[in-house]
């Protein structure tokens, strides 16, 4: 390896030490469990290593199937093209967008093939992580959660306080259920990066989501969106537990929760595009994380994400009375 060899900018995004306590759900969006991880992807002399140290906390057959009582350590090729996992726990590659990654690769201890998009929001101070895990394509579990960074977590007291209290916020936070505000109308908005397809910073969106309450299981929700993409869509949502689905009239499709986060594919009326997204609720006041990664004719146009903060409007579910 040269020893001129540089980083990239991911890279130097996620230096430090990584810290977080991930739920584990099954495929139908139960959870059992919690992994606490440490984690840390360290450029030395020419090369990277990423290692992760678990402990997970789980009942059932993923249990056995996930805790195989070793750390992980493995070799990365980086690039700000491709980050190429060269095992021996990961085999595979990740994508980057700026401060976002979009992974796919196989990990031979686990047997699962992974979708995982890691995503450091700066102005939150947390990175944004979730993995989908399949058996080719049957999902057969989730993990998902919150991470904050350290740099001095051997040696500081006070950040190891900080990473204790932490963890114990998240094997709590991590079950509950997402949702958008039930009773309250409201606007979601934020400005989200947008990248092409060749991975090109090209510009920002203003994304803005006014929400409607119907009833208790059903919303009206229209995106508007302006700058590299130009588009408006209106959709009339439902949620039955964990499923979501959105019923026209610009947008057909649906979703499954997992915890905090909502996974769902959304296609446009009468056109060659849909919307995958992943959508995070990180905190009480429905802060939104997103990535949204829009497709045409079934190829990746644009990948975007961004933080969307909510407006409370009007309660429109207020108490009803018969006089």
């Amino acid at each position: 390896m040269s020893d001129d060899q540089q980083p990239s900018n991911w890279q130097k995004a996620i230096d430090g030490e990584w810290h977080g306590c991930p739920s584990l759900f099954e495929h139908d969006g139960t959870h059992v469990g919690t992994n606490k991880v440490s984690r840390a992807s360290e450029f030395k002399d020419g090369r990277t290593t990423y290692w992760m140290d678990t402990k997970f906390d789980a009942t059932g057959p993923l249990m056995d199937r996930f805790e195989i009582g070793s750390r992980m350590e493995f070799g990365v090729i980086d690039s700000d093209q491709n980050r190429i996992y060269t095992g021996p726990d990961f085999v595979g590659s990740g994508r980057p967008y700026g401060l976002l990654v979009d992974s796919r690769y196989y990990s031979p201890g686990w047997n699962v093939d992974l979708r995982t998009v890691n995503h450091v929001v700066p102005e939150l101070g947390l990175q944004v992580y979730s993995s989908q895990l399949f058996e080719a394509d049957t999902l057969v579990g989730v993990f998902n959660g919150l991470y904050v960074v350290t740099q001095d977590h051997d040696s500081n007291p006070d950040t190891q306080k900080m990473v204790t209290d932490f963890i114990e916020k998240e094997k709590i936070e991590g079950k509950k259920p997402f949702n958008y505000p039930v009773k309250n109308a409201g606007v979601f908005s934020g400005e989200f990066e947008v990248y092409n397809d060749q991975q090109e910073l090209v510009g920002h969106n203003k994304v803005t989501i006014t929400h409607t309450p119907i009833n208790l299981l059903h919303s009206r929700q229209t995106i508007e969106i302006e700058g590299v993409i130009n588009r408006k869509w209106t959709a009339m949502r439902t949620r039955n537990g964990g499923s979501h689905q959105f019923h026209g009239p610009d947008m057909y499709g649906n979703g499954k929760s997992y915890g905090r986060y909502l996974y769902s594919v959304r296609h446009v009326f009468g056109e060659a595009f849909k919307l995958w997204s992943r959508e995070t609720v990180v905190d009480e006041d429905y802060t939104m994380v997103c990535a949204w990664q829009f497709l045409e004719s079934q190829k990746e146009q644009y990948t975007t994400f961004g933080v969307l903060r909510f407006e409370p409007g009007e309660n429109v579910l207020a108490a009803s009375y018969v006089e």
